[in-house]
């Protein structure tokens, strides 16, 4: 497949005769007066990309005869030559001086090489009316476009920067893909300041382009500026109303914001801009594909609700049953996402087709399959919309247990049967999590046995993995790796599976969680429950391994944490909160122990 740039969008019948075609549909008005058959129009991806294999063929078989016809003249003329110039064999494989005549194929510029490589992978076209692509409105807005406009660059530099990951390239396309990114964000910086175009589809697309290769690149200020433009979508999407869902790109946007918003809301602890209502009237696509999503707003108002409070109240009566109320609020989310799951329509459910006994090199980080079961679905969209729903489990037990455990204090929280509970939840959410990640890994394609797919991609070969799988499946990895009721060796094998995304599907995201994902005291929830201090929890990391517990700082801080040094006013707060309590001997060397803790 090679891009084409912007074609003419003309009928074949108007294209074959020059003449400019007035585009309307069925039939154009060019062929209707001279009484011509209208052949139609193409689609828009056939417009923008084009089949060059036997084009490729052809040039290659004239390359190979014009070689063949200059090597042969120059063997004729040499005087040595001439009297043997009758025996040589007449055939096309003959060597001429002891050297094969091969023509080369015409080289692909680097720039199609990314362009295809990019949309191969993360291009995902809708099954039908009951699913949803992913980027599939890139391509036609890429086609109204000009080549310099501000997201014909930041598609560039998710291309450029997925092929320098992908591809054994030594890092060369680096600076290309840097410098794509900062004319995009230039470019759309000009946009967002021009009344015409900062509420245009075209923007919108740019920004979310832009964030996707914070996620792709994962480089260290990349952390910071995914959020940022995750915020600036949400502001755009606001700004634009509901009008936007009066278009099918504008609907198709309208979706792929309101799930970034989602999955940033709950990693972030954070409440949505808008309520889960205004989020989702009028914009059903299908009604399952609605309902885990509206349960994703749900879960994050809950928690960022659960953080607030935990964060800001004293203990008193009032604030305990203020705080059961929490715990019951989140019981009745976590009893819908519950129901959401019993509700799966046929197309959603998984099917078994393998089991595995035990990791057979015994290493579990490099195993493709943890022992148990091996899950596949109809195709990628489906297997992700289930592991939402376990994810949303998984955070929604959290709440539970940390609310609990502040609310029962000084009594061990581990006792009680909300505890119990969450222990079962999790363990068999975690379990399914994981039978389904050797599926969005490809580990189906290489059996021919298991008839399934990835789903429809724009282009490319779809026995291959794909890069989308990867990236979406990062962050249920994260937030498996991150819980305590997760065992050593499922934690070792989801590290080593967050290391194949990284390394081997070109989302260098995941290479960052993987780094940052590993549970160590959690202040609040070992503070509350064994009535410490911040002193002697730091202190505590230093003299023996502190208790687990199930509740940890979120990914999204996590990743802040691990790959940008915190900023001074940051660290001077999480030092003087640490270490507030300590005095005399006690107090310096608590001192230390903190200071070791901000700066690791």
């Amino acid at each position: 497949m090679v891009y084409c740039g912007k074609p003419s969008r003309g009928c074949q019948m108007c294209r074959t005769r020059r003449i400019k075609c007035d585009e309307t549909r069925p039939t154009c008005n060019q062929c209707t007066k001279s009484r011509r058959q209208c052949p139609g129009y193409k689609d828009d991806f056939d417009l923008v990309f084009r089949n060059e294999t036997k084009a490729t063929e052809r040039r290659a078989k004239r390359a190979n005869k014009k070689a063949w016809a200059q090597r042969g003249e120059r063997h004729d003329a040499h005087p040595d030559n001439a009297s043997s110039s009758s025996s040589r064999p007449s055939t096309s494989a003959t060597t001429v001086t002891g050297i094969w005549a091969v023509a080369t194929s015409p080289t692909v510029p680097v720039e199609d090489q990314a362009s295809c490589l990019f949309i191969s992978n993360f291009v995902l076209m809708p099954r039908d009316g009951s699913s949803v692509g992913h980027l599939d409105f890139v391509l036609p807005l890429l086609n109204q476009a000009g080549p310099d406009s501000h997201i014909q660059h930041a598609f560039n530099a998710c291309s450029m920067t997925f092929l320098n990951n992908r591809k054994a390239t030594g890092g060369r396309y680096w600076d290309a893909a840097l410098s794509e990114y900062s004319i995009a964000l230039a470019r759309t910086n000009v946009a967002l300041r021009d009344r015409e175009t900062q509420l245009s589809d075209a923007t919108l697309a740019a920004v979310l382009l832009l964030g996707m290769f914070e996620n792709i690149s994962a480089k260290q200020i990349s952390a910071f500026n995914w959020g940022s433009h995750v915020d600036g979508a949400v502001q755009l999407v606001k700004a634009r109303g509901k009008r936007q869902n009066r278009t099918k790109i504008g609907f198709q946007l309208f979706v792929a914001v309101r799930t970034l918003m989602s999955v940033y809301c709950l990693t972030a602890s954070r409440a949505p801009t808008m309520g889960a209502d205004w989020w989702m009237d009028s914009t059903a696509f299908s009604k399952t594909a609605l309902g885990v999503q509206k349960l994703m707003i749900k879960t994050s108002e809950v928690r960022a609700q659960a953080a607030q409070l935990i964060d800001s109240l004293p203990k008193s009566p009032e604030n305990i049953e203020l705080m059961l109320e929490v715990i019951r609020k989140t019981q009745v989310v976590d009893q819908e996402v519950a129901a959401w799951q019993q509700s799966l329509p046929e197309e959603f459910h998984y099917k078994t087709v393998a089991w595995e006994d035990s990791v057979l090199s015994g290493d579990c980080a490099d195993a493709e399959v943890f022992p148990g079961r091996v899950d596949v679905y109809t195709d990628v969209w489906t297997a992700s919309a289930a592991n939402s729903s376990r994810t949303l489990r998984l955070i929604l037990q959290a709440i539970i247990v940390r609310c609990t455990a502040w609310a029962c204090a000084p009594v061990d929280y581990r006792t009680t049967p909300e505890y119990a509970t969450a222990a079962g939840v999790c363990r068999d959410a975690i379990t399914d999590i994981i039978a389904a990640v050797p599926y969005f890994l490809g580990w189906h394609l290489r059996r021919k046995e298991v008839k399934t797919t990835l789903g429809n991609f724009a282009c490319g070969q779809e026995d291959s993995p794909k890069g989308l799988a990867g990236y979406l499946l990062t962050w249920h990895l994260t937030i498996v790796v991150s819980q305590d009721y997760a065992t050593i060796a499922q934690r070792e094998w989801v590290k080593g599976r967050l290391r194949k995304i990284g390394n081997e599907l070109g989302v260098k995201y995941a290479l960052a969680m993987c780094q940052v994902c590993s549970p160590f005291p959690p202040f609040f929830l070992i503070q509350e429950t064994s009535g410490s201090t911040f002193a002697e929890v730091v202190a505590s990391r230093y003299s023996s391994p502190a208790a687990s517990s199930d509740y940890a700082p979120n990914a999204h801080q996590q990743w802040e944490a691990a790959t940008k040094p915190l900023s001074d006013p940051v660290k001077d707060e999480l030092f003087w909160r640490m270490t507030k309590s300590g005095t005399g001997d006690e107090g310096t060397q608590t001192q230390r122990n903190a200071q070791r803790w901000v700066s690791t």
